[in-house]
């Protein structure tokens, strides 16, 4: 447990438009019911966040007016509201990881278990809910909080969001199961921690495919039990010629079947490229299963129907995290089955949050050193 006292200021790294940030000082918030007050210790950078900088909205959220950024947490619960339950198990003190998505919990998604999917979700930083983590103090009902053991630390607790983004594309939606073959498209942070979590449930071989070779010979130093680097298309190669000889060239230079053992049983593409969602349904066995969780710079994309469904595949998309995944991704570090630690590439102090910003968008920090994970700590 830590002590820890409620200040009387609560400053906020806050989005006012494209490439426009401020730090300001918002507001302590006030809590109720079954809320939680927490003060922030550790918060990663997510694409989203780099995208909410530089465009503004993602899909049809939108950014109208100032939202403070930030929604990769741990912290400190330093208040709780009068209805907060005993059995939760927190108290003032407690180190937790924060799930940053307020379900309404009553609609028929709540009601089946999949809040993921609520039509009503507040979600931290995601227009037009004007609050992120990137601040001192965050309000959370506690079912939204996790304790984390004192083997966790909290820049690892910092880390389970986007790792409970992976056990809900690999073990919620992929069902995988001990001794598959799994292909990951796309080696940045979703993917490494997707084969990171495939790894952890007993996959035979993880293969990651990337167009950057210093990213797969980092997931192979992580990891991927292979790795796969794309030739470029031919200037005149249409993209399902293209993408059957590069589905080949994976076979024939790692040894997969088509069907059979040692066939891909499930494909997580984690990088939105057109061209990876094509292999990713083509290179699958049999009723095979495709996850997709990358969102690329296209919403709408050209899909091979042909493999979809002369081989029965089970295609599913993927959208952050449910009921159970944030426990699996705690206990999976806790058991020393997931390691975090080599994914935190960069750390800054919360007064360079823009550095840290600047460093996620170019791929690379001040030292030339490649960004998988930064990580900010908290205000001072």
């Amino acid at each position: 447990m830590v002590v820890a006292e409620l200040k009387s200021d609560n400053p906020s790294f806050v989005l006012h438009g494209i490439e426009n940030v401020k730090f300001e000082d918002r507001p302590i918030p006030e809590i109720q019911s079954d809320q939680v007050i927490v003060q922030i210790s550790k918060t990663g950078i997510c694409g989203s966040d780099v995208h909410y900088l530089q465009h503004g909205k993602i899909g049809s959220f939108v950014l109208e007016e100032p939202m403070c950024l930030g929604h990769e947490s741990s912290g400190v619960v330093v208040k709780l509201g009068p209805d907060v339950k005993q059995d939760t198990g927190l108290e003032v003190g407690s180190r937790v990881a924060l799930e940053p998505g307020m379900c309404c919990r009553t609609c028929d998604s709540c009601k089946r278990g999949q809040y993921e999917l609520c039509p009503h979700m507040t979600f931290a930083a995601t227009p037009p809910y004007v609050y992120g983590t990137l601040c001192r103090y965050y309000v959370l009902p506690a079912d939204l909080l996790h304790l984390l053991p004192d083997s966790v630390s909290l820049e690892d607790g910092a880390m389970m969001e986007p790792l409970s983004v992976a056990v809900h594309s690999v073990s919620t939606l992929g069902q995988i199961k001990s001794d598959q073959v799994v292909i990951v498209f796309g080696a940045g942070p979703v993917g490494l921690l997707c084969m990171a979590v495939a790894k952890a449930l007993g996959a035979r071989r993880v293969i990651a495919v990337d167009i950057q070779k210093e990213r797969l010979d980092f997931a192979k130093s992580y990891t991927a039990t292979d790795t796969f680097l794309p030739g470029p298309k031919d200037p005149n190669e249409e993209l399902e010629i293209y993408t059957t000889r590069v589905v080949e060239e994976i076979q024939a230079t790692l040894n997969i079947p088509t069907r059979g053992k040692g066939a891909v049983d499930l494909a997580i593409e984690a990088s939105g490229a057109p061209t990876c969602v094509q292999m990713g349904l083509e290179i699958l066995k049999p009723a095979g299963t495709y996850v997709q969780v990358g969102m690329g710079a296209k919403m709408t994309l050209p899909v091979p129907l042909f493999h979809i469904i002369t081989k029965q595949l089970k295609v599913i998309g993927s959208f952050r995290y449910g009921a159970g995944d944030y426990p699996l991704a705690i206990s999976l570090v806790e058991r020393g089955l997931v390691d975090l630690k080599p994914l935190v590439t960069q750390r800054f102090e919360f007064d360079d949050a823009k550095e840290a910003f600047e460093a996620t968008k170019l791929g690379r920090g001040k030292d030339g050193k490649g960004v998988i994970k930064c990580i900010i700590n908290a205000p001072k």
